[in-house]
């Protein structure tokens, strides 16, 4: 498995080694042992999977609070997506920064998107299908997130993200300078 780091530490991408013949291709798609070294000892205990059907679809930015802080370690296994981490660690260099990587079924790149990191994606193709593993339960009372379009992370999505898929919930996400944010991610907001 090749791992790639980048400018912010935390995120790693882990693309897996393909191995191809007439018949097809096998990779091993997780390993404990890779993800414990450079995926910051990460120990999954669920396992997520999302359908969108339409090209464009916006999710996030999404992140769980203290106690139940979540690590992702995401994949696409149908159509495409590009996918987002954003670093909310209070105190951290790269505080507001982010990184994006275009994850499909071919190139079988993962993102590994530690916990005090905000995480969303936009879908390119239709009926893209999202997989992830995480590294705490879900928790509805430490859901959250921020807003997809906050000026002060400026993300450059894809100009077919459309603002019209999102849901309820995250259209009324806060921004990233909202003193609700701050007080709601806190203990999710710590530098590590």
């Amino acid at each position: 498995m090749h791992v790639t780091t980048y400018d912010i530490a935390g995120p790693v991408l882990l693309t897996p080694r393909r191995h191809e013949d007439a018949r097809g291709y096998f990779m091993e798609t997780f390993r404990a042992d890779i993800c414990a070294q450079h995926c910051d000892g990460a120990m999954f205990v669920q396992d997520n999977e999302s359908l969108s059907a339409r090209e464009g679809t916006l999710r996030g930015l999404h992140f769980q609070t203290a106690p139940h802080q979540q690590g992702k370690l995401v994949r696409c296994t149908a159509g495409a997506l590009f996918d987002v981490a954003v670093d909310i660690r209070e105190g951290s260099p790269t505080f507001g920064r982010w990184i994006a990587e275009t994850l499909t079924p071919d190139n079988g790149k993962q993102l590994w998107i530690p916990p005090g990191f905000a995480h969303g994606f936009c879908t390119l193709l239709p009926d893209t299908v999202i997989a992830y593993k995480v590294t705490d339960y879900y928790s509805p009372e430490c859901d959250t997130g921020l807003a997809w379009n906050d000026p002060a992370i400026a993300v450059a999505w894809p100009d077919i993200a459309d603002p019209e898929t999102l849901s309820a919930k995250d259209r009324a996400l806060p921004t990233l300078s909202d003193p609700a944010a701050r007080v709601a991610g806190k203990e999710a907001l710590r530098c590590a």
